[in-house]
């Protein structure tokens, strides 16, 4: 909407002066933090690779490239414009040019109807060469060759929007929706999979050959490292366990408790109630055990936590293959218990970048889509890494790790972490806050494009020091 039929006008709320509201007539923007995020995604060429990967059956004149409508969805996304639609106001955004190759004086940007084209014309051959690209700059994140990769599996729920093919509605959820899968990587925060599924499947639909092509891409990168394999107890079926088995992938899936594992575990929990009651400190007892459920095959070791504190009684099981779950059950479940930071993921793709808004009709077009809200928090989560601050000490020797402190010491180090470095810990809203949501006058000029922030602006520092550690990082080849 143009502003010129409509300003001026005084706003009178102040006794002594009035408030005058006009039109500039230089070029504004509200997102120049995105400037700096380009600059980082120019190092590590993650929307170009992206967009290389799709083909472009257009033919004539084409106004806007595939790497051009990448970007302007990418960043889209990563500002907080979720949709197409919302596009129809940026095109003409100066920053937004710039992120997508183009003068801010130059024509504008592509708008709703070609962004929805673009989406729906995506084969499922493309579908399968942005995996190999997610998977390739999933591996490109580790800076020297890792001696394990734990790979965090989940699924979450993705609420329908409309007549979209292969939704249905699940019981569970008490919804339409998709019920997509996400693969983490723990070691990296990256996303190294996703998958669209229709939205009653079972959790674990899909994930045996996910596995199978993920195994098999990290040992061709890396053939002596160690794949740990995490997730929920939807994943905790003889199909999994078997494929686990066949790759030679070490695992810790949730359990479900079930009456047998209660009697089990019963006296355990008697035994930490007592403690609580005679200490009143928190009790965590464990309990290593072989295990056969009614339609397994075989027995499975298992380990099950027995927790009292003030809020009561919590009994947790995981199956394992890992050695020493006999020895040493507490780190067993400790570690699966640290899955929970993928759980974060998860959150940052579905409610901060939007990917619970897939409200194209068409199956593909969604499962692009989703691609799309995962490159964007593949660039966030690794301009998050390349830019943090060094973490804290806490143990000024560097001889105890901070998992092995108590929680209350534990949790005074993750909260003076945050303080210290609020980007790097930061979600996509502290980012959009802290960075992304910067004003800026854009003047163009025969010899340069120059950008002026308010010199009031809170959090201008943040701006230079990030711009300057993506200026220093090393460009991929």
């Amino acid at each position: 909407m143009s502003l010129q039929g409509v300003l001026p006008f005084v706003l009178d709320f102040l006794p002594r002066k009035p408030i005058e509201i006009e039109v500039s007539r230089a070029q504004l923007t509200g997102d120049a933090g995105l400037l700096p995020i380009r600059q980082f995604d120019e190092a590590i060429c993650l929307t170009q690779r992206f967009a290389d990967a799709l083909t472009d059956a257009r033919t004539g004149d084409v106004r806007h490239s595939n790497r051009s409508l990448v970007r302007q969805r990418i960043y889209g996304i990563l500002a907080d414009y979720e949709d197409q639609n919302d596009h129809d106001a940026l095109r003409s955004d100066p920053a937004f040019k710039l992120v997508c190759d183009r003068q801010p004086d130059g024509r504008d940007l592509a708008s709703q109807p070609t962004l929805s084209r673009f989406e729906n014309a995506v084969t499922i051959a493309d579908l399968k060469r942005l995996r190999d690209v997610l998977c390739d700059q999933f591996l490109d994140a580790f800076a020297a060759p890792p001696s394990r990769i734990t790979l965090d599996i989940d699924a979450f729920d993705d609420p329908a929007h409309g007549r979209q093919q292969l939704i249905a509605f699940h019981g569970y959820y008490e919804q339409y929706q998709y019920l997509p899968i996400a693969i983490t990587c723990a070691e990296t925060d990256t996303v190294a999979l996703v998958g669209l599924r229709h939205g009653t499947c079972a959790a674990f639909l899909g994930a045996d050959d996910d596995l199978r092509y993920l195994a098999r891409r990290i040992r061709e990168r890396f053939p002596d490292v160690e794949i740990v394999v995490r997730g929920d107890s939807g994943f905790g079926v003889p199909l999994m366990y078997d494929v686990c088995a066949e790759l030679g992938l070490t695992h810790t899936f949730g359990l479900a408790m079930n009456a047998r594992l209660k009697a089990a575990s019963d006296a355990l929990l008697a035994q930490a109630q007592q403690q609580f009651d005679e200490t009143g400190e928190k009790q965590r007892l464990f309990l290593a055990l072989e295990y056969q459920a009614d339609a397994w095959p075989q027995p499975r070791q298992v380990v099950v936590k027995c927790e009292v504190h003030e809020q009561g009684t919590n009994r947790r099981a995981v199956s394992t293959n890992r050695p020493g779950w006999t020895v040493n059950p507490a780190a067993v479940y400790d570690e699966y218990a640290e899955r929970g930071e993928s759980e974060n993921r998860n959150k940052e793709l579905k409610r901060e970048l939007a990917a619970d808004r897939l409200s194209d009709h068409r199956f593909l077009a969604n499962f692009f889509r989703l691609h799309l809200h995962t490159a964007a928090l593949n660039l966030l989560v690794r301009l998050r890494r390349a830019t943090a601050r060094p973490l804290p000490t806490i143990d000024p020797s560097g001889e105890i790790p901070v998992e092995a402190f108590a929680d209350r010491q534990r949790r005074g180090w993750f909260n003076r972490r945050r303080r210290e470095d609020p980007l790097g810990e930061g979600f996509a809203t502290t980012w959009r806050q802290h960075l992304i949501k910067a004003a800026a006058e854009i003047t163009v000029s025969a010899r340069r494009v120059v950008v002026k922030l308010s010199a009031s602006w809170p959090y201008a520092e943040e701006y230079r020091r990030i711009s300057q550690a993506v200026l220093a990082w090393p460009r991929t080849s």
